[in-house]
């Protein structure tokens, strides 16, 4: 988890991927939204993460209201926008962050998590790693308006661009 890209420059991916049975998926239905999450990570987290850890990690990350709309019978619709920035990367961000969080508990200097963005991934990763103590966050965005709007136009070619040039704005999100 603290390495970034794989070895041979791709992303991790878990080598079994949890099935739960119908009644499993059934029973989630009762459930606070939180024991659902913890009840998803589980299988991938421990032994690694101890399950009293596991529950502690979910339950800061996942303190803010989700909604379930429903539309029609057997339609539904989950709100993720009701997080600290408004974005559904609340989720993800403010997990790993504190995953992360565990994983350099004690460590005598900071794990320093560098993200280049030029929208709401910025503030939700900062924000998701407000007061995680070891680890400081740097956030770089786009130098130019005409950077943004080509980002907005091509985010593939924007990503790759030689001319894409970064000006860094730090946020030490353990700090601030």
């Amino acid at each position: 988890m603290l390495r970034g890209l794989a070895p041979d420059g791709g992303l991790y991916m878990p080598v079994e991927i949890a099935r739960h049975s119908p009644e499993e998926l059934e029973e989630f239905r009762g459930l606070p939204f939180t024991e659902v999450c913890f009840r998803v990570a589980r299988p991938f987290a421990t032994p690694d993460v101890p399950e009293e850890v596991l529950w502690q990690v979910v339950s800061e990350a996942i303190n803010f209201p989700v909604n379930l709309v429903s539309l029609s019978p057997g339609l539904h619709i989950l709100e993720l926008f009701h997080g600290p920035t408004l974005a559904f990367k609340d989720f993800g961000a403010r997990f790993m962050a504190r995953l992360m969080g565990y994983f350099v508990r004690g460590e005598t200097r900071p794990l320093t998590v560098l993200v280049a963005t030029s929208g709401d991934t910025g503030s939700a990763v900062a924000h998701g790693f407000l007061r995680v103590p070891g680890i400081r966050v740097v956030i770089l965005y786009p130098s130019s308006a005409s950077a943004k709007r080509r980002r907005s136009s091509s985010p593939r070619s924007a990503k790759t661009s030689p001319r894409w040039k970064w000006r860094a704005r730090s946020m030490i999100a353990s700090g601030w």
